[in-house]
C-alpha cells in the first residue's frame, strides 16, 4: 500500500517556505526567485509530490501551451528547443501543433487548440491576418514568434532581419563583391509593417545595397532548395552573372550550391555564397556555409518568458527583436580577378 499523499502543505515545511510560495512556484508565478524555484522544487522531487491534475483543470487551468508552427521549416526545431529551455522550470506542457503555411491550415489547428483549456499560445511566423492575431490575444494569452509590426493584444518576438541582411551585404562588399544578388520570397498579402521574415529580409538587403552604392538585384522564388537552385541560375546565368549571392535561408542557400556544381563553379573561388538561419547542416565540414545565425533558440526562449508572464497577468504588448550575428566558414571569399 501506499503511504499518504503528499500534499502542497508537506511541500512547504519540507523547504521551509509558505504554501503560498509553493503554490505560486507550482502555478509559474512571475518574479519567483531562481532560489526559491529549486528550493520548492527539490523539495517536490524529494517528496514525490504530484499536483492533482483534475483540481487544477477545475481551477480554470490545464498547464499546457499549445505551440502552432510549420516543422518542415527547419529552424522551427532550434526554435521548439529553445521553448522547452524556456519552460524547463515550470509546470508547463507543450501541445504542438505541426502545420504548413497556409492560413487555412494554422487556423484550424489553433480552434482545435482552444477548446483544450489551454493556458496560451506561441504561433511560430503565423500567417494569419492582423485582424484575427489582434482578436487571437484578446482571448488567451498569446506570442509570435517572426511576425513582424508588433500588436496591441499579442507579444512579439522576431529577429532584426533587417540588421542580419546588412551584415551579410557588408561581409560580401567587404570581400570586394560588387554584383551581389538575392534571393526572396514574395510578400504575399502581407503589408508593412505586419509581414513576415522574407520580406524584412529582402528591404535590408536592398537598403544595404543601396547604402554601398550598389544596385540590388531581388530574385523572388522560395524559400525552398529548389526555389535556391532556379534563382541560382537565373543570377549565374546572366552576361554579367553574380558573384555573391544571399540566400534568404540556408535550406535557399543548398539549392544555390548545387546549381552552381551544375554550372561549373567553384565555391568560393568562382561563387560566394551566404545563407541564413545557422541551421545545423551548415556547419558540417563538406558544406561549411557561411550564414546568419538569428538565435533560434533564443528565440524560442524569449518567447516561453514573454508568454509565462502573460499567463501571469500582465497585459501591456511587448515586441522583442533578437540581433542576428554573422558566422563565416568556407563559402565566402573575395571574387576572382
Amino acid at each position: 500500500m501506499s503511504g499518504p499523499r503528499v500534499t502542497i502543505r508537506d511541500v512547504a515545511r519540507a523547504a521551509g517556505v509558505s504554501q503560498a510560495a509553493v503554490s505560486k512556484v507550482l502555478n509559474d508565478g512571475y518574479g519567483v526567485s531562481a532560489a526559491m524555484r529549486e528550493k520548492v522544487m527539490h523539495a517536490v522531487t524529494e517528496l514525490g509530490y504530484r499536483p492533482n491534475a483534475a483540481a487544477r483543470a477545475m481551477r480554470g487551468r490545464s498547464h499546457t501551451i499549445g505551440v502552432v508552427a510549420d516543422i518542415r521549416t527547419p529552424i522551427v526545431a532550434q526554435i521548439t528547443e529553445g521553448i522547452e529551455e524556456g519552460l524547463e522550470y515550470s509546470s508547463l506542457d507543450i501541445l504542438l501543433a505541426p502545420v504548413g503555411s497556409a492560413p487555412e491550415r494554422q487556423r484550424s489547428s489553433i480552434d482545435a487548440m482552444l477548446p483544450r483549456n489551454l493556458d496560451g499560445l506561441i504561433l511560430i511566423v503565423p500567417s494569419l491576418p492582423r485582424p484575427e492575431l489582434e482578436a487571437l490575444g484578446q482571448s488567451i494569452p498569446t506570442v509570435l514568434i517572426g511576425r513582424h509590426g508588433g500588436g496591441r493584444h499579442f507579444d512579439s518576438v522576431m529577429d532584426d532581419d533587417t540588421a542580419g541582411a546588412g551584415l551579410a551585404v557588408e561581409h560580401l562588399v567587404g570581400l570586394g563583391h560588387e554584383r551581389i544578388s538575392h534571393i526572396a520570397m514574395p510578400m504575399g498579402k502581407f503589408r508593412r509593417p505586419s509581414v513576415l521574415p522574407q520580406t524584412v529580409r529582402e528591404d535590408g538587403y536592398v537598403t544595404a545595397m543601396r547604402d554601398n552604392g550598389l544596385a540590388p538585384d531581388v530574385i523572388t522564388t522560395d524559400y525552398t532548395e529548389e526555389g535556391g537552385y532556379t534563382g541560382a541560375l537565373a543570377a549565374l546565368r546572366r552576361e554579367a552573372p553574380a558573384t555573391a549571392i544571399f540566400a534568404g535561408t540556408d535550406l535557399v542557400a543548398l539549392g544555390v550550391l548545387r546549381a552552381a556544381h551544375e554550372l561549373g563553379l567553384r565555391v568560393p573561388e568562382d561563387l560566394s555564397v551566404v545563407g541564413a538561419d545557422n541551421i545545423p547542416v551548415s556547419a558540417l565540414p563538406q558544406i561549411a556555409l557561411t550564414t546568419i545565425d538569428p538565435a533560434g533558440k533564443l528565440n524560442g526562449s524569449t518567447s516561453a518568458r514573454l508568454l509565462r508572464e502573460r499567463i501571469d497577468g500582465r497585459r501591456n504588448p511587448v515586441t522583442h527583436a533578437i540581433t542576428p550575428s554573422l558566422v563565416v566558414r568556407g563559402t565566402t571569399a573575395p571574387p576572382r580577378e
